[in-house]
């Protein structure tokens, strides 16, 4: 059964006095965990929301970035997404612990609500800003819980190579979502270890990648992107209304420029927010001939856009 994206909303998790609420206020946080020793000092003394939490009891979350590999073949440099969207995927129901510096607290956070992880975030001082200027973005998105968008089925073994084959489709923008046997509601089912996805194949993750993209065709994926390889996009919804996220992987560093966007279903009418681009506007937009397309003139580390009929 899909899940629900869920919207609670990440937690920095904190392991400083109750003397730095002050600090904290000023960042915009209004909710926090700490470790369960300091929770009567901090409930004693200040006003924000705050649950114990032990992040050993949660699973590491790599902080997410872009590493930029030298490509044999073309001497250029070939972006490398560092992602946990599969993490999320295989394991919905866990609590994931980040450990990131400044610059990747609010990209984290933005990662972990597009894919409805139940996320604690720490970070140093300098990334109590940007955390709560984007926690305070997540929030004004609203509740609503919506299904995911899913064009494959595929049924995980638990394996690492399974697990890097997920990875290489987040980061290609392959929409699916982890099943236990084939559903005839998916475009694709796919099975890792079947005799046509052979885990041998696995050591080679790129190519089971791009065979699961051949078989389900570009034709009838949901969700296209054009224009970079750091952008990751989620999409969500049903019928009337679909909700579209944009993850630039390069966060604050680098924002990129016209993206264009490809999305199955005429929608003519939308909606979009993006992190610290205020007032932007959607262009080249059309909805004919089966499908939605239109340009984000720029995209800084988040946005969302809706869509309705």
């Amino acid at each position: 059964m899909l899940l629900l994206l869920a919207a609670a909303l990440p937690t920095l998790f904190w392991d400083g006095g109750a003397d730095t609420a002050a600090a904290l206020r000023d960042a915009g946080i209004r909710a926090i965990a700490v470790p369960a020793s300091n929770l009567q000092n901090w409930k004693s003394a200040s006003d924000l929301t705050v649950q114990a939490a032990d992040p050993q009891s949660a699973i590491k979350a790599q902080p997410p970035a872009v590493n930029y590999r030298m490509n044999q073949a073309a001497a250029t440099s070939t972006p490398w997404l560092t992602e946990n969207g599969w993490r999320f995927l295989r394991q919905p129901e866990s609590r994931f612990y980040y450990e990131v510096p400044a610059r990747n607290a609010a990209l984290a956070a933005a990662e972990a609500y597009c894919f409805g992880a139940n996320a604690l975030i720490k970070t140093d001082a300098d990334g109590l800003k940007p955390l709560g200027q984007m926690l305070q973005f997540l929030e004004g998105l609203g509740s609503e819980s919506l299904p995911p968008v899913a064009d494959i089925g595929y049924i995980d073994d638990g394996s690492a190579g399974s697990g890097e084959v997920m990875n290489l489709m987040i980061r290609g923008n392959l929409l699916f979502d982890v099943v236990r046997q084939p559903d005839k509601r998916f475009k694709l089912n796919v099975k890792f270890g079947s005799k046509e996805y052979p885990a041998e194949d696995a050591k080679n993750p790129g190519i089971m990648a791009q065979l699961i993209r051949s078989n389900l065709t570009d034709e009838k994926r949901s969700l296209r992107i054009y224009g970079s390889q750091v952008v990751v996009g989620r999409l969500y919804g049903s019928g009337n209304h679909l909700r579209l996220h944009l993850l630039n992987y390069t966060g604050a560093d680098r924002k990129v420029d016209g993206l264009r966007v490809r999305v199955v279903g005429e929608f003519s009418k939308h909606k979009i927010s993006s992190a610290g681009s205020p007032g932007i506007e959607l262009l080249d937009y059309s909805a004919e001939s089966g499908a939605t397309e239109f340009t984000l003139p720029e995209l800084k580390t988040y946005a969302v856009i809706d869509l309705s009929r």
